[in-house]
């Protein structure tokens, strides 16, 4: 016996050993871990002066910057998710916010902003910028953003944060039964991100078997088991309402516009205004193209005349004086005039204005058509605020103010259209050049489905009242020879004798909604896809199911009498 007792010891201590052992493994297994989270790294913070952005209940890319315990959005942000129509002028260094009736401006960095020539000390920076890279950050403080957008902004430090608020659905909601820690993941091991107090609410984003995804007043966005929670419930945040948007009011009519553009180059074309309308039927505006940007500094070239308006008032049209960016060239310093430069100075932007404003008045337009096409991606943001500037001084003055545009796709969004709805009275889409001059493959200048693709994408971001259809009074013959294509414009009327002259048949071809005709000469093919009165009414059928607010037509001089009876019938409808 006494042999077999250290015997029996050592195996009793072997299980005890082992025991512990296991006992240890299970208490590390199932023990909660005390580990923290790294809050800077959880939050992607670089320096103390980031904040982190949660934005509903999502953390969110962007940052915020604490400057001087003030509180500031990049630009970006602001316009991502809170308010599009702050603009910086980096040229003359402004920040302006524009309204149906005003423009507020502050200076860069400065205290004070201005509403009508009225200045007030808002007590703390308005603006601020960093740069980061080589670029250039503009950033405007939350609380001035506050002053024209409903939101609403907690912040928290350690690390430095916000909870933002834009939008206030229903929320399902939670209080914790005992003290807890809100963790990384779902999981007792994983690093705490925040520990939190028995009676506390969290929000619950994401139920599951045994732990959720919660998200804390104060802006953690972590796991919880599901056993700590009681008073479960659905809860209702109270929407922030301390901004109301001013009306942008409209001068649109009750009835179709009927459009038609009239091409003039000279004072000699104001001429040709009687013998143009005379052809039409059912036209009730005339656009002639009058004005030209011809310097940088706002200055207008003009053939205008009053005369010309007075005679369309008798003729029962309103007058719409198109301004351009693409007719005219500076004969005294022999260069071309640049959009961007007068488009994103203020004070460039307000002589054109002013310049515009001063003419229609001395001539008793009616209404101002804005036809720039040389509008580059790195201006569209200033061709827009010079839209929403110019809307303000239409709107005083009782003018019509309508807006040309390429059908949209895209490449060309940053014409924005959506704010251009919002701010003026009419957007005309330029429903052609599907091909133009210059394509590298021949086809149709509005082919049927073009035409339905543009109204479609116009009038999911512009009510469809506003929404004028431009058609083509033209169309391109197309000539290939090898790998060398080149086109040729002709009117309408010129059609059936560019169809003679090379012996072309045209027939109907159910894909366009056009008459299509080929032909072979010389070595070379000849297409033309022929805009003519049948095709131009197929167009206006098609116009009519997406309830729009008229037509419009490129150019005057360039149809048959027949096309008018067709738009006049739309028109009527």
């Amino acid at each position: 016996m006494k042999k077999l007792i250290p015997a029996v010891f050592a195996i009793v201590l072997i299980i005890i050993i082992g025991g512990v052992m296991f006992g240890s493994q299970l208490i590390e297994k199932y023990s909660y871990s005390h580990e923290k989270a790294d809050l800077y790294e959880y939050y992607h913070l670089l320096n103390e002066n980031e904040v982190a952005i949660v934005l509903q209940d999502s953390l969110v890319e962007q940052k915020a910057l604490l400057e001087g315990g003030v509180y500031y959005f990049d630009l970006d942000t602001v316009h991502e998710y809170f308010n599009e129509r702050f603009y910086v002028d980096t040229v003359e260094g402004l920040v302006l916010y524009t309204t149906p009736t005003e423009i507020i401006r502050t200076a860069l960095g400065t205290n004070m902003y201005s509403v009508n020539g009225a200045d007030t000390d808002a007590g703390y920076k308005l603006t601020t910028q960093a740069v980061a890279g080589d670029k250039t950050v503009y950033y405007i403080a939350a609380d001035f953003v506050k002053q024209y957008t409903n939101f609403s902004y907690e912040a928290f430090a350690a690390p430095n944060r916000m909870q933002v608020y834009t939008q206030w659905e229903d929320r399902q909601a939670a209080d914790l039964t005992k003290d807890t820690a809100v963790r990384y993941k779902g999981g007792v091991k994983s690093p705490i991100l925040s520990e939190r107090k028995a009676g506390e609410t969290v929000i619950i984003l994401e139920k599951m078997d045994s732990w959720s995804k919660v998200k804390t007043a104060d802006g953690f966005i972590g796991y919880v088991e599901n056993k700590l929670f009681t008073n479960e419930r659905t809860d209702s945040l109270i929407p922030v309402t301390d901004y109301v948007q001013p009306e942008y009011t409209s001068l649109t009519k009750d009835s179709k516009i009927s459009m038609g553009f009239h091409a003039i180059y000279g004072a000699a074309g104001n001429d040709t205004l009687a013998g143009l309308a005379a052809n039409t039927k059912g036209m009730n505006v005339i656009a002639p193209t009058w004005f030209s940007l011809n310097d940088n500094a706002g200055g207008l070239q003009s053939f205008a005349q009053a005369s010309y308006v007075e005679k369309a008032h008798d003729l029962g049209l309103q007058v719409w004086g198109v301004v351009d960016d693409f007719n005219f060239k500076n004969n005294n310093t022999g260069s071309d005039v640049n959009v961007h430069t007068v488009l994103s100075a203020t004070t460039t932007r307000t002589a054109l204005i002013g310049n515009l404003i001063n003419s229609a008045a001395g001539l008793k337009l009616d209404g101002i058509n804005v036809d720039f096409e040389k509008i580059n991606e790195d201006s569209g943001e200033h061709f827009i605020q010079f839209i929403r500037e110019l809307s303000i001084k239409c709107r005083q003055s009782g003018l019509v103010l309508s807006i040309d545009n390429y059908v949209p796709f895209n490449f060309n969004s940053y014409y924005n259209l959506e704010e251009q709805g919002a701010v003026a009275d009419y957007v005309v889409i330029m429903g052609y050049d599907e091909h133009w001059s210059g394509s590298k493959e021949a086809g149709s200048v509005a082919s049927i489905g073009y035409v339905r693709t543009g109204l479609e994408k116009a009038t999911s971001s512009i009510p469809s009242g506003k929404v004028i259809n431009a058609l083509p009074f033209y169309t391109r013959l197309w000539i290939t020879n090898g790998a060398d294509i080149r086109d040729e414009a002709y009117p309408m009327t010129g059609v059936d004798n560019v169809l003679s002259q090379y012996g072309m048949t045209k027939e109907w071809d159910e894909d366009t909604s056009q008459n299509y005709a080929e032909s072979q000469k010389d070595g070379a093919s000849y297409q033309m896809w022929v805009e003519d009165v049948q095709s131009i009414s197929v167009k206006l059928n098609v116009m009519q199911t997406f309830d729009l607010g008229g037509v419009a037509a490129w150019r005057l001089g360039y149809e048959p009498a027949g096309v008018w009876d067709v738009i006049s019938a739309y028109v009527a409808q």
